[in-house]
Order: C-alpha cells, then structure tokens, then sequence
C-alpha cells in the first residue's frame, strides 16, 4: 500500500514544544541576567520562564510516554533512546569535571599569600568532618543504588510489588541524603564567599545535591508510573533512564566523598 510504514522508526509529527521551551529558557536566564543588574522586572521575567520550561519539560515528556503506548517506541527506537540519554550523562560527566578541575588545580597550586597561605586547605581552615554525616550520606546512597537495581530486576522479572517497594525505599534514601545535606550546610563552619575552598567545595557538592534531587523526582514519577502499570519486562526505558542516572549520582558522590571530604581537607582541623 502506497504511504504505509515499512520501517521500525518513528518519524515525529512537528511539535510546538522546542519553540517554547526554546523561548522559555531565553526568558529564563534573560531574566536571571536583569536580575543579577537589579532590573526592577529580572525577577519577574525569570519566574515566567522557569514556568514555561517546566510546563515544556511536562507535556513533552508526557507526548513521550503516549507515543511508547501506543506503540512507536520500537526496539530500534528504543536503542536509540538509550543511546540519547548514554550522551546526556556523558555531558553531566563533564560538567562535573570542570568543577574537579577547578578543586585539583586550586588544591595541588594554592596561591601563595592571604588568604591561601600557600597550603590546602587554605591557612586556618576549619573542615567538616568527612567521617561523620558524609560518611552516613555516602552510605545512605550506596543503599539507594542496591534498592534502584532491585526494583529494576523485579521489574524485569515482572514482580510489580518488588518494582513499587523499590521505588519507595530508594525515593525515601535520596529524601534523606538531601534533608542530611541541607542540615550539613545549615552548620557549615564556612561560608561560599570565603575563598576557592569554600567555592568549590559549594559548587561541587551543591550541583550534585541538585541532580539528586532532580534523580529523585525522576523515581517519584516512575512511582506513579508503576502504579498505573506503564512499565513490562520488554518496555520500560523511562525507569531504565532514571536507574542509569541514579548510578550516575551515586558514582560522582563516591567521588566527591574521597577527593573534597577525605583527601582535600586532610591535615586541617575538623568541625
């Protein structure tokens, strides 16, 4: 028959959603730029496109999943998917090594003079103490990487209980890393502005802070997911994405744990 499909890909009808999502984070960061030049209406501007990126982030993800269900997402497809989200984390990746590469080069040549003092930590630094609440964090997200794969297995072995109690114990690991953090920085005996130390160590831990909370709203909607019965043993990318992200945090922590906690303020005294 003239016009019939006699591929396995999935060519997308046009969609509104590039274009304004597109005009939404140019009025996001437009606004953010006004803001940081006390433009009466920066703030203003920059809550109007945060709305409209998220509004965007909603419904374009939301076509996704109507299109799995009603059967474009085949096997090629589906590769290729993967394939897309392997490349997304790979440039999380190296957004992370950027601010590593600011920490080793600051930490393996401090500055010699005030306020560095030529050693790391700079002169007179008081430290956390890795061994307390890092220490309880980094195990607490050792534990959501075991309980994300065992809701994965159960999912591929077509335990749907397993796939839900796995989602909630991981879900309430990441709540608790966040709420640990957020008390962690509460009692900080620094502050952001003090020197590159205290700079990056903020822009470091604080990113990751923000991608696991990002990787928990992930599970969160792959909870909801799960209890409408979205996911089978053969289709089930949309977990599979937030799985292999969850790993990706929990790997740049292990990270971030040895090289700001341990190493980086070795020898300095500790709150």
């Amino acid at each position: 028959m003239a016009g019939a499909k006699n591929h396995p890909y999935h060519i997308l009808p046009a969609s509104i959603w590039p274009l304004i999502g597109a005009a939404s984070a140019l009025a996001m960061f437009g606004g953010l730029v006004m803001w940081m030049h006390d433009n009466p209406y920066g703030s203003y501007v920059t809550i109007a496109g945060l709305l409209g990126v998220l509004f965007t982030m909603f419904s374009w993800w939301a076509d996704v999943i109507r299109e799995a269900h009603s059967g474009d997402h085949t096997p090629v497809v589906q590769l290729h998917l993967r394939y897309g989200m392997i490349l997304f984390i790979a440039s999380e990746v190296m957004f992370f090594v950027a601010w590593f590469w600011a920490y080793f080069n600051a930490a393996l040549f401090p500055p010699v003079g005030e306020p560095i003092g030529g050693t790391w930590p700079p002169h007179g630094m008081v430290v956390m103490n890795p061994f307390g609440w890092p220490l309880f964090n980094t195990l607490v997200l050792l534990c959501s990487g075991t309980t994300v794969t065992w809701a994965h297995h159960a999912l591929i072995h077509g335990d749907r209980e397993g796939l839900i109690k796995g989602l909630w114990a991981t879900i309430g690991l990441g709540l608790l890393f966040t709420s640990i953090q957020a008390y962690e920085y509460w009692g900080a005996p620094f502050k952001f502005g003090d020197n590159i130390y205290t700079s990056t160590f903020f822009m470091a831990t604080g990113f990751h802070g923000f991608h696991v909370i990002v990787g928990t709203i992930f599970l969160i909607v792959c909870l909801v997911r799960a209890y409408k019965g979205h996911f089978s043993p053969r289709q089930h990318f949309g977990f599979e994405a937030a799985a292999w992200y969850w790993h990706f945090v929990d790997v740049v922590w292990l990270f971030l744990f040895i090289s700001i906690y341990v190493w980086g303020g070795w020898g300095a005294e500790m709150h």
